[in-house]
């Protein structure tokens, strides 16, 4: 006997399937999260205040 399939469930799960695909090329696509970004860009900070606080003034001759 044959098996029996529920063809919402068939369907539905197929479209579940074709929006998580989509999902993913749309993250690989558009980068990184905002939590990433706001750590790069914490970290960019603190590193230019780390260079601007080693920075060595020469007089200037006019």
């Amino acid at each position: 006997m044959a098996e029996i399939v529920n063809l919402n469930r068939a369907r539905k799960a197929r479209d579940r399937a074709a929006e998580e695909a989509k999902a993913a090329a749309n993250r690989a696509a558009h980068g990184r999260t905002r939590a990433e970004r706001a750590k790069d860009a914490e970290a960019k900070a603190k590193r230019d205040a780390l260079l601007d606080g080693a920075r060595v003034e020469t007089p200037r001759e006019d």
